[in-house]
Formats: C-alpha cells, structure tokens, sequence
C-alpha cells in the first residue's frame, strides 16, 4: 500500500493542477477566436459584472456586522433581504425600455445608478433607509446584469457565445473575491461595514471608458431598421415587447419560468446565509471566511469558465442538469456536515451554482427572438428574485418552527428536483445555434 502513495499523490497534484489551470487555458482559446470589437464587449461588461458583484456580496459577507450595526433583530434578517430582493421588480422597465430603445443607453444608466446607490448605502441610518438604499442598488445591478447577457448573446458569435456568458459571469466571481479579501479586514476598517459600501463609488471614474467602448447591437439595430419602432409613439414602443413575448413563445417562457422559481426558491436563502454560518454556527473569523473564500472560492471562476466550455460543447441543458443536481447535494452538505466536511461540501455548492448562474442565464437569452430577448431576461430576473424572496419568507417561518437556519434551509430543499426535470423536458438546446434558428421572429 505505501508504495502506491507516491503515484497517488502526484495524480492528485496533477488532478489539481489541471482544474486550476483549466479555465485560463480556455481563456486563451477564446482569445484567440475572438475578433477585437468581441473581445472588448467581454471585457468592458465583465468589468461592470465585477463592480455590481461586489456590492451583492458585502450583504451576504457583512450580515452579521450590519445587523449589529443597525439594530435589526434575528427574525428580521429573512424579511429585510427579501425586500432588498425585490428591487428586480423595477428593474424590468429597464429591459423593456432596452428592447424599444436600445441596449447601450441603457447599460450606462445602470452602471451610473448601482454606482451611486451602493455609496449612498454607507450613510443610512437604520435599517429601512439600509433596505430601501440596497433595493435601489439592487435593481440597477439586476438590469446591467440583464442586458449584459443580452449583449453578448446578441455580439458574440453562436460558437463562442456560452463562453462569453461564462466569462462574464467569472468576472462577477471576481468581484465576489475582492468583497471577501476586504472583508478580512473589517473590524479594522474606519466605520467597519459601512466602509466597504463607501468603496463603490471607484467604478463611476472608468465609466468614460464603457461609453467610448460600446456600441449599440447589430442585431437590435438591424430589428430597428426592419421594423422602424422609432415612428410608433412612445408607449407602444415600451408596451410591444411584451405581447410579443406572451404571443410568440408563451411554452418556453412558462417553462423557464417554472424551472427558475425552485431554484431561486432555494438557493437564494442558502446563499445569504453562508458567511453567517460559519461565523455563527462554526466559529469561523472574519479572516477565516476570507481565507476560505479565497482557497475553495477559486472553484467559482473555474466554474463560471467552464459551464460556457462545456455547454458550447456538450449543452447547454445537460450540462445544467447535472450542475442543479450537484449544487442540491452541496447546499445540503454544506448545511449539515462539519470539519472538514465544510469546506468540502462549500466547494461543491460553489462549483456547481456558478455552473447553474450563466448557463440559465444563456438559455433565458437565448430561447426568444431580437424583438423581446431584452424583456424576456427582464420576466427571467422577476421570476428568480420573486422565488428567491419566497424562499426567504419561508425560511424566516421555518426558523420559527425549526429553531436553526440550517435546518430551515435543509428543508427547503424539497423544492429543487423539479427545475432540472423542467429544463430536460421542455427547453430547447441551443448551444452553437444561430439565435435566429433558436427562436426565429413570428
């Protein structure tokens, strides 16, 4: 048996190695495949992917902290990260204003809005300027999120489109992993919490740079040329998208929506809760969180990279079946083992949800034609985030019954078997297809 271990050992090394290196390998695939005005998409969206996930990760990472700070007691935790939640709700007039007048305008609008309400969120006073501050936030990051993913569905070519999701969902990873190095330090930072949202006014100096660098879409011009939407009055501009979406593909846009409540339903509550459990219930340290983010959160990016890979290459819905399988096994580990248990089971949660994120977001842009791809993301994030808030009212109730949050969480996830069954049966797939085979104008 000892002699055997030496072989092991450096298959593990080798086996470790590969998973680390494999997503910066495919970036230099995808590099060198894509044209300039391609790679500038990606890269300019991926940076404001960056900055929104930033602000999205301090509540998770700082709840404890914020709590403390402003007074709001246990049972409230559920309500007041729902509400926070619920910001996607005004989010999607930005995605019907987007399929009437244009994608850019309305990216920059975002940029500059979650900009300033993430700054703004430093200075509240209690918790419901905190709440209604973050619901701003929120839904200007829920809209540049939205057209982000239209925009590159609508750019980048149908070979290398899951990849591009893919790496813009890494860089949104990334500004996780900057949340959690900075989060190491909070209880050495002047006005602790509040300093990390006062950091988010840095990003309003590269907005010079998102405007010279984006363009309008060829597809969304091409669709304005054909249909001359700028001669029809206003409000039909904004409306028409709409009954479009509802008459055109009403089957995919039920189904999709059907498969995203349960898994918003469960994994929003899951997710919020992370930091707090391992300083609650582990007695993990603010540094240790970090540390822990920074080891095993190396499998996000890897994930993120690797879904656009593989579902270009397998896809896109077997690929996300087996993922939404994982992440149930992962949340549940996660929640119930300990030691070393934790981590482990932290890793395969966190691999297989940035796995889940961009592939969905891919097959929500991908399903419906030019005239309506904005606001069918728009119906998308309203269907997530309403099933995320659901799920944390539940949870919040449970927590009544139950007496823990992991066992709250555990039992929520009952509901998360039915998306994938929903996504196998009655999605179509649409990895290197033209968006104009996948869901042609009617």
């Amino acid at each position: 048996m000892s002699g055997r271990l030496p072989a092991w050992d450096h298959f593990s090394r080798h086996l470790v190695w590969s998973a680390l290196t494999a997503p910066w390998r495919i970036l230099r695939e995808g590099r060198r495949q894509l044209t300039a005005y391609e790679w500038r998409v990606v890269a300019v969206l991926g940076t404001a992917n960056f900055i929104d996930s930033y602000d999205v990760a301090i509540l998770g990472l700082a709840l404890p902290q914020i709590q403390e700070g402003l007074g709001i007691e246990e049972r409230a935790v559920g309500a007041l990260t729902a509400i926070i939640r619920l910001g996607v709700l005004p989010a999607v007039l930005f995605t019907l204003l987007a399929d009437s007048l244009g994608r850019r305008r309305l990216l920059l609008i975002t940029i500059l809005g979650f900009t300033g309400a993430t700054f703004a969120t430093a200075f509240s006073g209690d918790a419901a300027q905190f709440a209604a501050l973050q619901f701003i936030a929120r839904m200007f990051i829920v809209a540049e999120g939205m057209l982000a993913v239209v925009v590159i569905a609508e750019e980048i070519r149908a070979r290398y489109r899951g990849w591009g999701i893919g790496v813009l969902s890494a860089f949104g990873t990334f500004g996780h992993g900057l949340a959690s190095v900075i989060f190491a330090v909070v209880d050495y930072l002047p006005y602790g919490w509040r300093a990390l949202y006062a950091l988010g006014v840095l990003p309003l100096l590269l907005i010079a740079w998102f405007r010279r660098s984006l363009r309008e879409t060829r597809r969304f011009v091409a669709y304005e040329e054909q249909q001359l939407v700028a001669q029809e009055a206003a409000w039909r501009q904004a409306l028409a998208p709409v009954g479009r979406l509802v008459r055109i593909y009403p089957g995919r846009l039920v189904a999709l929506c059907a498969a995203l409540f349960p898994v918003a339903f469960t994994l929003d509550a899951a997710l919020i809760f992370v930091s707090k459990t391992l300083q609650q219930v582990h007695g993990y340290a603010p540094g240790q969180v970090t540390l822990l983010f920074l080891t095993v959160g190396v499998t996000a990016p890897v994930g993120n990279i690797v879904a656009g890979w593989l579902g270009d290459r397998w896809g896109r819905k077997r690929v996300l079946v087996w993922a939404m399988l994982a992440n149930g096994l992962g949340v549940a580990g996660f929640y119930n083992l300990s030691g070393v248990g934790v981590p482990l089971a932290f890793g395969v949660m966190l691999l297989s949800l940035q796995i889940v994120s961009p592939l969905f977001a891919a097959l929500g842009a991908e399903v419906f034609p030019t005239s309506c791809r904005s606001t069918a993301s728009g119906v998308r994030q309203v269907v997530t985030t309403i099933g995320g808030a659901c799920g944390l009212w539940v949870e919040g109730q449970l927590y009544g019954y139950l007496g823990t949050h992991t066992a709250a969480i555990t039992a929520l996830l009952i509901a998360l078997p039915i998306a994938p069954l929903i996504v196998w049966l009655f999605l179509p797939e649409t990895a290197n297809r033209e968006l104009e085979e996948v869901a042609p104008e009617k």
